[in-house]
């Protein structure tokens, strides 16, 4: 079948072009290679070998999901299913880890021309035809196609409705297969890999053709059960590989209407919605699309990104809570201590090239260099593996983060192994018009065979704000049009010379036009300014992120709160902030630091704890990182004048700098924030950063010193007030035990002070002396010092938390083994880990459940959590029977 809406660009072959590698994406291709060489297939097809009734030949399954799944299960039909009471299951989503690897190899093989990969997969396929023609053997199943590591009763049960606990989304793990073997196919050249996804695509047709509407769309509804991945964008494949009509029918079987109707009108229905649930499908709704002509496919997929981005995105990319969505405009809100699900920024990738091919619309690829730079690029654990892929399931953005990295056999274990072989799609496109678009800078290289050229990306390191791009023909010199990517994050004017002449460029919609006749030996050189800047959550301007061109930095620091920094007294009049040295070198020596902090790219892979967010709370008024004595005083509304200075959109040049100034100054004179003398002092600042930043025709300068001018210097300020605490802060941020508070007040004459206080929602109280404070979780200090007829506020966040987790042990008996889940709670700080000990192992996990085999002595198994805080429970003890007791029991 041909395309009927064809895309405006199209990737080149993944063999065609290479990484570079003194490139930041080396890295983490080099390691997932690796694994890809060195995994045994064997234990892949184990879990599908098993099912079949086939000899495993020894092989242990991957592992955590990917297990055989309980004793006793067995693979029913769905006629001989003996009911959700009398089955003993596990494992119910086994099979699709296997899926993703398959794509991996192939994606790999086609990547690398590699003859060893492409090897691997054939052995992989030649395995998975093996087991489909058991299952067809056997007669149990209700078409020979049906393919899967377990038995067909998951399916049938979802056509009951069964609830997300009974069963495990089967058309996810579906989708995982057939998509693999569909990459074999297109990607490794496999033809007996086309023959097993086509069988199993009329098992599904089967399947579905027979249930009405109303039923398919009650169970793609479904929490979980019905997640069915993107089932409709490897049919709707298969239906142009092969040019058989019935593959797109049950491709649109999958449709969601709801979903479709909602996003091509704009109604936003995602708040509480699974995210990952919900983004492959929008995916295959482009490649309808494109099968069919019919435009309501692509403004819902259209409809839904937008939903999503930036309103619904955090710093690096990543999106959803405990993998749900938050509402509408909810960032900061939407924190918790489990964001951003790698899966989800996978496929938002993903949907982004696809939509980017048909629209040209630059926040598409705006978001692909975010996501594949920060999320995708620093999920993947920097150190070697030959049997995990060592990424991340969340990477979280709350205070004191630590990545969920290794994550065997998990849906982002999955998806994880795809991401870093995949990094080349997104560098270079290729217009039906034979136009060379480049959409992502770093080190890379092009071979377009059919155009002649060559093409090579350069750059020094992954900080320099310039690249060189060389466009080389293999012949004669080569008329060619190269689209230039001119990023969301440059600073000012891009700049281009071509032999050390400057290139006009005509920028337009986000990207460059370069128009010439290429030479072998000429080079491009793009600069594309750069600044360190400090990005305001889109619900909390006080809450920021640090980006340097399309790097999200992260602070290293062992606290779990919220660090506090003096941002914006960082800032430049144009808004970019003063750090210690040159922020590219800096960043390339270890990291850059601001207000005595250090921040590092998000994607070195490390352990270490992070703050992706840190929280804007100046004691004092500065400017271009030079600090007065003057404090930030608070009105009644927690606002400051450097909240009036900095307002969103802040200022970008030293005039409108200037007015913010000026203006700000007034105000707070007005609500008395300043005194006169104070005022002075501000604007004498503000004076310095301007002359300091560059100002042009000294109008900027001239305004505040008119200001100042006009100002008397007697006139008086509120108190400034001041919150401590007798006792400090654990390593955490959090207080172990109960704090004393401290208050102090001052006023520009000196003359005394009335201090009020108010602990969390309580009453005023009159200040006179320290005050212990016996409440748990983050309390709010407020104080109020009144003198002269005026009052003066400050505000305080205390962290608390002086009692450790409590771990519950829930033991299930599998006969043979015992099923152990630790389950632990802490209302306040929250769990940070459990650690469990038993033969020998120590283990340190997110409250998974584990398996251990009953012997012929008895076991204790020893366990304590630890909260976020710093505090741990005391050791306990579990002692597991001897299996030789049970039986005689």
């Amino acid at each position: 079948m041909s395309a009927v809406s064809a895309p405006r660009l199209r990737p080149f072959p993944l063999g065609d072009v290479r990484i570079g590698e003194d490139g930041m994406f080396a890295r983490s291709r080099r390691q997932m290679l690796h694994l890809a060489r060195a995994y045994p297939v064997d234990r892949l097809l184990a879990v599908f070998r098993a099912n079949a009734g086939l000899d495993v030949r020894g092989a242990e399954p991957p592992g955590a999901w990917e297990g055989f799944g309980h004793p006793d299960e067995q693979p029913w039909s769905e006629h001989d299913y003996p009911g959700r009471e009398a089955a003993h299951t596990a494992n119910l989503l086994r099979g699709h880890y296997a899926g993703h690897f398959l794509s991996m190899l192939s994606l790999a093989a086609a990547g690398e021309a590699d003859a060893g990969l492409r090897g691997k997969v054939d052995e992989f396929v030649a395995g998975l035809a093996e087991v489909q023609a058991a299952l067809a053997a056997s007669g149990r199943y209700s078409h020979p196609g049906f393919l899967a590591a377990y038995g067909e009763w998951q399916f049938s049960r979802l056509e009951q409705y069964a609830p997300y606990g009974e069963i495990w989304a089967p058309y996810y793990t579906c989708h995982k297969i057939m998509a693999g073997l569909l990459d074999a196919y297109e990607l490794a050249g496999s033809t007996q890999a086309l023959e097993i996804v086509t069988g199993m695509a009329r098992w599904v047709g089967s399947r579905l053709r027979r249930l009405d509407a109303a039923q398919l769309q009650r169970m793609w509804s479904l929490y979980i059960a019905g997640e069915f991945g993107g089932m409709n964008e490897t049919l709707a494949r298969l239906a142009a590989v092969t040019g058989e009509p019935e593959f797109l029918d049950t491709a649109r079987l999958f449709d969601q209407r709801e979903l479709i109707d909602a996003g091509r009108s704009g109604l936003d229905i995602l708040d509480g919605m699974h995210a990952n649930q919900h983004l492959p499908q929008l995916i295959g709704y482009v490649d309808e699309y494109e099968a069919t002509g019919d435009r309501e496919y692509l403004d819902a997929a259209q409809g839904v990104w937008g939903q999503v981005v930036p309103g619904r995105m955090y710093p690096h990319g990543g999106t959803g809570e405990s993998e749900l969505w938050g509402p509408a405009g909810s960032v900061a809100r939407d924190i918790g201590r489990r964001n951003a699900e790698t899966c989800a920024t996978y496929n938002l990738v993903k949907l982004s090239r696809r939509l980017f091919a048909h629209t040209l619309d630059p926040r598409y690829t705006d978001y692909i260099d975010r996501a594949l730079s920060n999320h995708i690029l620093g999920s993947r654990r920097d150190v070697d593996s030959d049997v995990s892929p060592e990424v991340t399931y969340m990477f979280p953005v709350h205070p004191g983060a630590l990545p969920e990295y290794d994550n065997i056999g998990t849906c982002c274990g999955g998806t994880g192994l795809e991401n870093h072989v995949t990094q080349q799609a997104s560098i270079f496109l290729r217009g039906e018009d034979g136009d060379l678009w480049v959409t992502q800078y770093t080190p890379a290289e092009l071979d377009w065979t059919e155009r002649g050229v060559r093409v090579v990306l350069e750059q020094e390191h992954p900080f320099a704000s310039t690249v060189r791009v060389r466009v080389e023909p293999t012949g004669g010199p080569l008329a060619l049009t190269v689209h230039l990517r001119i990023p969301d994050w440059v600073e000012g004017e891009p700049r281009a010379t071509v032999a050390g002449r400057p290139l006009a460029l005509d920028v337009r919609n986000g990207y460059a036009s370069v128009r010439r006749t290429w030479r072998r030996g000429e080079a491009l050189t793009l600069e594309l300014p750069t600044a360190l800047r400090a990005v305001p959550a889109v619900d909390d301007p006080h809450l920021v992120h640090l980006r340097y061109g399309p790097h999200v930095l992260v602070a290293r620091s062992d606290s779990t709160t919220a660090l506090e920094l003096a941002i914006a007294a960082a800032r430049h009049p144009d808004g970019s902030l003063v750090s210690d040295a040159d922020p590219a070198q800096a960043l390339r020596d270890g990291g850059v630091t601001v207000d005595g902090i250090r921040f590092v790219p998000s994607w070195t892979g490390a352990d270490a704890r992070y703050h992706m967010y840190v929280r804007v709370a100046d004691a004092a008024v500065g400017f271009a990182g030079v600090q007065t004595e003057v404090p930030a005083r608070q009105r009644e509304d927690g606002s400051t004048l450097l909240d009036d200075v900095w307002a969103g959109p802040g200022p970008v040049t030293v005039t409108e700098f200037a007015e913010r100034v000026v203006t700000a100054v007034r105000d707070g004179l007005r609500d008395g924030l300043l005194g006169g003398a104070e005022a002075h002092t501000v604007l004498h600042a503000a004076r310095a950063a301007v002359i300091a930043f560059g100002d042009g025709d000294g109008s900027a300068v001239a305004s505040l010193d008119a200001a100042r001018d006009s100002i008397r210097v007697d006139e008086p300020a509120a108190p400034a007030v001041e919150i401590r605490t007798a006792e400090p802060a654990a390593a955490s941020g959090w207080h172990l035990q109960a704090p004393t508070v401290l208050l102090r007040a001052a006023t520009w004459d000196g003359a005394q002070a009335r201090i009020d206080v108010r602990i969390g929602d309580g009453r005023w109280q009159r200040y006179d002396g320290p005050l212990r404070v016996d409440v748990e979780g983050e309390v709010v200090v407020q104080a109020r010092a009144i003198a002269g007829g005026r009052t003066g506020t400050a505000t305080r966040v205390l962290h608390i938390d002086t009692r450790p987790p409590v771990t519950q042990a829930r033991v299930t008996d599998l006969g043979a083994s015992v099923e152990i889940l630790l389950v632990a709670e802490d209302d306040v700080s929250g769990v940070e880990q459990i650690h469990w000990q038993g033969e020998g192992t120590f283990w340190a996990t997110f409250q998974e459940a584990f398996v251990r085999t009953l012997t012929d002595r008895e076991q204790v198994i020893e366990f304590a959590a630890s909260d976020r805080a710093g505090n741990e429970e005391p050791l306990r003890r579990l002692v597991l029977p001897a299996r030789s007791s049970v039986e005689r029991g």
